[in-house]
């Protein structure tokens, strides 16, 4: 339960990032934050790469949502997403150097529906 003493402020270290669930449209939890992407040069958070199933680390697939696809949620502590486990899955697919390919970002980000956070 959300507690004023404990969250007087709005800023928190991704170290306590990495773990939240996150909650899908249906209301029930789709995943956990694995980590963070930041741009280096704005200091924008461009993703939260969300791990999906397995068991302690294995077969858990990944996917990077854009960083406003997600709303905290105090009740829950945890974050929460207009969408669906199935659109995330549906969502452009990354090449192995995705992080570095704008093309991907702009279909990703517009498949979202999202500004782009390097504008």
């Amino acid at each position: 339960m959300y507690d004023e003493t404990e969250h007087k402020h709005s800023l928190v270290s991704s170290e306590d990032v990495n773990g939240t669930a996150v909650y899908g449209s249906s209301g029930d939890q789709v995943g956990t934050v694995d980590h963070l992407m930041i741009d280096k040069n704005s200091g924008k958070v461009a993703y939260a790469v969300i791990a999906f199933g397995g068991f302690l680390g294995l077969n858990q697939s990944e996917y990077s949502i854009p960083w406003g696809k997600l709303t905290y949620d105090r009740d829950r502590d945890a974050y929460t997403t207009t969408l669906s486990k199935e659109q995330v899955q549906g969502a452009p697919e990354p090449g192995e150097t995705w992080y570095a390919d704008r093309d991907w970002e702009q279909r990703t980000f517009d498949y979202y529906r999202v500004p782009y956070y390097w504008i």
